[in-house]
């Protein structure tokens, strides 16, 4: 009888004692994975500071109302303004949503979650986020990012007539150096971030400069929704959006295709033939099947001066075009542009033959981004490698000479 309540007690005790080192070993379980997971998420955050989120009464005193004086663009999904944050004492700007915009919406949620969780210097940094309503009781949503003090890059490479801003000029090695960044920063979007990210959206408007002249990309609204959806009704959403920006998305964007690292590519070609032919793939003279990456392919060496912009070239060119509004009529434009010709062509053969070089590398590289076909298109590891390498080459021999 005391032998039965002795085994008893004896399996009494090896059950409690197992019972117990499972819970013990699962509540340690637990802890780790939930220390893993916090450690985790946390690495992900930007490493620098995230600012707390702003209501709508800050924003509205940042950016005085809203006014139209701070308006300094415009996009798909909404307005931006500059403004001062009062909190921080620095100068901002302010993307106020559109909700009436279908997508806009998902816009602002995805450009929060992806912002947040990648780093780059060429990537534009968005500060905090603000979700509320207005004085009239209207859903609101900004994002709030860091201040551009030079502008989007196309203000820099079109003059805008229209409103009498002053014209603004790039050099060669500036111009470089603006398409070594936004190189770098699809490099780093495709092959460097955890999840690969499409920007979709890439053009010179949504390239913004900093004090120091460095390129950062900007605008990421329509990457996120593509990227991020799954359904049909989203994607019909994101393929109007890509069909907005005409003359930079990729041919198969029209035809349908699904948004990919080599749609990035092509609309990157075009950016580039842009930056450096000063023509924009909407200008009036692209039409028919004739565009941008067919102007500069049908260009040799020796028409090289036919398609760069003519402010990459000697100051004559400036002095001509001050010339022929003084010296013709309307009625001379034939005259005009045989002069105009002429000159180019005198400039041509004065111009650095280290400038030649360079121009007809870049125009290479741009040629081989904006490809029809996808898969033949170069990446942008080595778009980014050929780029460093094009000017490593031309400032050697600068310095050389």
């Amino acid at each position: 009888m005391k032998e039965g309540k002795s085994h008893v007690f004896k399996l009494t005790v090896i059950i409690v004692s197992g019972v117990l080192c499972f819970i013990l070993f699962s509540s340690f379980l637990v802890l780790y994975r939930r220390r893993k997971t916090k450690k985790e998420s946390s690495s992900t955050l930007p490493k620098t500071n995230f600012l707390s989120n702003v209501s709508y009464k800050e924003l509205y005193q940042t950016t005085d109302g809203f006014s139209p004086t701070n308006l300094i663009g415009s996009g798909s999904f909404g307005s931006v303004y500059k403004g001062i944050l009062a909190q921080e004492k620095r100068m901002v700007a302010v993307k106020v949503l559109n909700l009436q915009q279908k997508g806009a919406f998902k816009s602002f949620m995805a450009e929060c979650n992806a912002l947040r969780n990648i780093r780059h210097r060429n990537l534009v940094k968005i500060l905090t986020c603000c979700s509320s309503v207005d004085y009239n009781g209207n859903e609101f949503k900004a994002l709030v990012y860091e201040f551009m003090a030079n502008g989007n890059l196309d203000k820099w490479l079109h003059h805008d007539r229209e409103n009498e801003s002053p014209q603004r000029y790039l050099n060669l090695l500036q111009r470089l150096n603006i398409a070594i960044d936004v190189a770098s920063s699809l490099h780093y979007l495709h092959d460097h971030c955890e999840t690969p990210i499409i920007h979709c959206d890439l053009k010179p408007s949504n390239v913004l400069l900093d004090d120091d002249m460095i390129a950062k990309v900007s605008d990421f609204g329509l990457a996120r929704i593509l990227f991020a959806t799954n359904d049909d009704s989203q994607n019909q959403t994101s393929t109007v959006g890509i069909k907005g920006t005409i003359g930079y998305a990729a041919p198969e964007y029209g035809m349908g295709g699904e948004a990919s690292a080599q749609g990035d590519v092509y609309s990157y070609g075009i950016f580039l033939l842009e930056m450096f032919t000063g023509k924009r793939p909407t200008d009036k003279m692209f039409k028919d099947g004739f565009n941008l990456h067919n102007f500069v392919k049908m260009a040799s060496t020796e028409k090289l001066v036919q398609v760069v912009d003519p402010n990459l070239l000697t100051r004559e060119v400036e002095d001509l075009e001050v010339a022929t509004e003084d010296g013709y009529n309307n009625d001379d434009h034939n005259d005009i542009e045989a002069v105009e010709e002429r000159v180019l062509i005198e400039n041509l053969s004065h111009m650095n033959s280290n400038v030649q070089k360079c121009l007809l590398s870049i125009f290479k590289i741009s040629l081989a981004c904006s490809l029809a076909a996808p898969n033949e298109r170069i990446k942008m590891e080595d778009v980014t490698r050929e780029l460093l390498r094009i000017k490593t080459d031309f400032l050697q021999v600068r310095i050389h000479e």
